[in-house]
């Protein structure tokens, strides 16, 4: 089964009530699922008015949260689980990108993804490693989950603008900097931003931040 017949959720149509000149798709994090993404949605398209927002529900049924979704299993913690879990999720994320594309008629170049927390690390795997750049990527909470790959898998370098909260239990505050890092000698533009107090969410900060990064991405 492809990624564009196993992944499905929440849409919400361009606020202009035309076709959609670009495109956000929304990565949610583990245990949850579009639904819960897709709320970022009203905060960021009247200043993206020909912006369709697609939120999909990650592949796999997460163990113990109803109605919850993840991308990959954590039954282990480790760095190597971690990688081995992007890149089995990685080609259903690429062939979901394919077809919403094909279906919007769009362009790499007119597409951003936004993630949070392990959907985050599925967008900043996914998607510099497509053959045509990306308009950028935003990550919430999120991390590097195959930080040791090697730097020629990176095929394109999409601007990126990583936030985090300095008080999130769950992906330590340290992955921000361990990712711009890795990141930015490879030659991708990175943005970052430390949200004092926070845990494992999104703020009004982040809101902000998102909505003028993809404003000007998209423009």
């Amino acid at each position: 089964m492809t990624g564009a017949s196993l992944l499905s959720g929440p849409e919400v149509q361009p606020a202009s009530g035309g076709a959609a000149r670009s495109m956000v798709i929304l990565l949610h994090g583990y245990g949850s699922n579009g639904e819960d993404l897709i709320g970022l949605a009203p905060y960021w398209r009247r200043a993206l008015p020909d912006t369709v927002f697609l939120s999909p529900n990650a592949p796999q049924p997460c163990p113990g949260a109803p109605d919850g979704y993840q991308w990959w299993g954590l039954t282990s913690f480790s760095p190597e689980a971690r990688a081995a879990g992007v890149r089995q999720a990685a080609p259903i994320v690429d062939a979901y990108i394919d077809a919403q594309l094909s279906r919007f008629g769009l362009f790499e170049d007119r597409l951003a993804l936004v993630g949070f927390s392990q959907g985050t690390m599925t967008a900043l795997h996914v998607g510099p490693r497509r053959a045509r750049r990306l308009a950028g990527i935003v990550g919430f909470s999120g991390m590097l989950a195959d930080a040791q790959a090697p730097a020629v898998e990176m095929a394109t370098r999409p601007p990126l603008l990583l936030i985090h909260g300095d008080a999130d239990p769950m992906v330590p505050v340290a992955a921000l900097g361990q990712a711009k890092a890795a990141l930015e000698p490879l030659g991708f533009e990175v943005a970052t931003h430390i949200s004092p107090g926070l845990g494992h969410s999104i703020d009004e900060a982040g809101l902000r931040l998102g909505k003028a990064f993809l404003s000007r991405v998209l423009a």
